[in-house]
């Protein structure tokens, strides 16, 4: 069965097969639904993750990208520069892991071999909380963003040319300045006391002007979305967006995905998982993620089970 098939055509068509199509495909969908709806108890139970509650809806576009399978491993959009790296960091082989050696009093950087300056692009970071220490950010940066500083400091998000999220203490970063905590403050009042598991009184500098705020641990895989079209920045963890972390970014000049650390022994591993063009997703594309995530992650193993024909079954299996 053709993508073409499943296109509209306007009531009183001369086409001769409008009518044995319905035929196929309303029995079809009929079938589709009812097995669906039989299987809707067996869903399994929601995540005990604290992030869940604090995700935000997020656009067809971003959902399609988010759920389609991701480029090789090898893609070279998943390397960091051995040029714009501090020479604080070594870099592994193939270039998609850095390790920082035990340098004191030194804040070093690194940002991807490879930058975009359209299109919506996600990567993926890899970076242990045990090997993170105070400091640790990931962003994004220009070309011209400096990648070592003397001292123990917030690099990414330092200088107008990088845009940073400091993970132990949840702050976003832009031009020396702390914005705000992030995700967001009033959508953090719905997360549960009993995730929480490290509280921190902020000094009373500008940088830090709540009190007792509540923190969020942030685990070791981190997911980077950066859409260069809308210019905004957002991350996902545990599975949920949590929204846009910055806004108006610079439009047409390359951006890149950077870390900067002060922990000797820090390990950061960055792979580059999909992307996707202003162009809207297809029709069968946004078919093949409902479906998806109607069945959750748990039973996506009975994708073959559904009451479709085989090209449909493999079209679902190649795009998990």
């Amino acid at each position: 069965m053709s993508a073409h098939s499943l296109r509209y055509r306007p009531e009183g068509s001369t086409q001769k097969h409008n009518c044995s199509s319905l035929r196929l495909f309303v029995p079809m969908g009929v079938s589709l639904s009812v097995w669906l709806y039989s299987r809707a108890d067996d869903s399994p139970p929601s995540s005990s993750s604290a992030f869940p509650p604090l995700a935000v809806s997020i656009s067809s576009r971003l959902a399609v990208t988010l759920n389609s399978s991701p480029v090789a491993p090898g893609d070279s959009r998943s390397r960091w520069s051995s040029t714009h790296c501090s020479p604080s960091f070594l870099l592994s082989a193939c270039k998609q892991e850095v390790t920082r050696s035990p340098v004191e009093l030194s804040t070093d950087g690194v940002r991807a071999e490879m930058g975009v300056k359209s299109g919506l692009h996600v990567w993926e970071v890899l970076w242990s909380p045990n090997k993170r220490g105070s400091h640790a950010v990931i962003g994004i940066s220009r070309q011209s963003c400096p990648l070592r500083a003397p001292g123990y400091d917030v690099l990414i998000g330092r200088d107008p040319q990088s845009w940073g999220w400091e993970l132990k203490t949840n702050q976003l970063w832009h031009a020396g300045q702390s914005l705000d905590l992030y995700p967001g403050k009033r959508k953090r009042k719905r997360f549960h006391p009993e995730a929480v598991e490290d509280f921190r009184t902020m000094s009373s500098t500008s940088s830090h002007k709540k009190m007792a705020q509540t923190l969020l641990p942030i685990p070791e895989r981190v997911l980077l979305v950066l859409d260069a079209d809308a210019g905004t920045l957002g991350f996902v963890v545990d599975g949920s967006f949590l929204g846009e972390a910055f806004k108006d970014l610079p439009r047409g000049v390359e951006l890149f995905p950077a870390v900067s650390s002060v922990r000797g022994g820090a390990r950061i591993r960055l792979r580059y998982l999909n992307g996707a063009t202003r162009d809207p997703p297809a029709l069968m594309a946004l078919c093949g993620l409902s479906i998806r995530q109607y069945l959750g992650q748990k039973r996506q193993n009975e994708m073959n089970k559904l009451p479709l024909p085989p090209r449909l079954q493999h079209y679902l299996l190649s795009n998990q």
